[in-house]
This record gives C-alpha cells, sequence and structure tokens, in this order.
C-alpha cells in the first residue's frame, strides 16, 4: 500500500495526517483537507456528498439541457443562458442566484423536480450562476 498525506490547509500546510492503510472516519483526524500528498503507491479517491442536477432552458424540462456537477459563477459564460425554466436535482442541495458570481435573490434546490420558476419559489426564470451547498 502507498501513502497520501492530507494537510488542513493550502499548499501542503496546518495540521496534517499520514495515511497508509484503509481510513473510515477521515474526520477524527483533520476537520477539512484542503490539499493532499501522495508520498508512494496508487491510490483512488471518492468524495463525500454528490452533487448533479440538469438544468433546462424551458419549462417542463424542455429545450437544451445542461448537466452541473460542480459550482458555476456565470451560467451565461459556460452554456449562452441568463434563465432556467425547469431543473432536475439528482443529487446534493443547490442554490441558484439571479446574478453571476453568486449574488442577488437565492433559491435553495433539494432533490426532486422543478417543471417551472415557481417550484423552485422564484417569480421569473433568471438564474445567472448557481453552487453546491456543502455546510
Amino acid at each position: 500500500m502507498g501513502r497520501i498525506v492530507f494537510y488542513e490547509d493550502k499548499n501542503f500546510q496546518g495540521r496534517r495526517y499520514e495515511c497508509d492503510s484503509d481510513c473510515s472516519d477521515f474526520h477524527t483526524y483533520l476537520s477539512r483537507c484542503n490539499s493532499i500528498r501522495v508520498e508512494s503507491g496508487a491510490w483512488g479517491g471518492t468524495s463525500g456528498t454528490p452533487y448533479k442536477m440538469q438544468l433546462y432552458e424551458k419549462a417542463d424540462f424542455g429545450g437544451q439541457a445542461f448537466e452541473a456537477t460542480e459550482d458555476c459563477p456565470s451560467l451565461l459564460e459556460k452554456v449562452r443562458w441568463r434563465e432556467v425554466n425547469s431543473c432536475k436535482v439528482f443529487d446534493g442541495w443547490w442554490v441558484f442566484y439571479e446574478h453571476p458570481n453568486h449574488r442577488g435573490r437565492q433559491y435553495f434546490l433539494e432533490k426532486g423536480e422543478y417543471r417551472k420558476p415557481g417550484d423552485w419559489g422564484a417569480i421569473s426564470p433568471m438564474v445567472q450562476s448557481f453552487r453546491r451547498l456543502t455546510e
């Protein structure tokens, strides 16, 4: 087995935890992990909560679709949309924002189907950025 070192802070700083065998409860050792160094061997990683949603250009899941698994500070730059008219959240909690860079009114979405903006509490379909709710 190889060895991996986990660090609480970026750039391999802060408290560290060296791992050379299975670890079923990582948070016992560190409260967060912002950098990882593989010192030897091969390894595979998994993430905690998966995040996945499908955004649609039109109501009732019509038009073009865009699958998201990461935060998006500008939907316009990513897919050239200014609006989201329906959405399916498959995993995780998400926050929609009216404006780019996670500004403006916020709408919280959990797993489920949202056929129109009113289903997530919005008056208009204006969604220009979104992010995963991680804490």
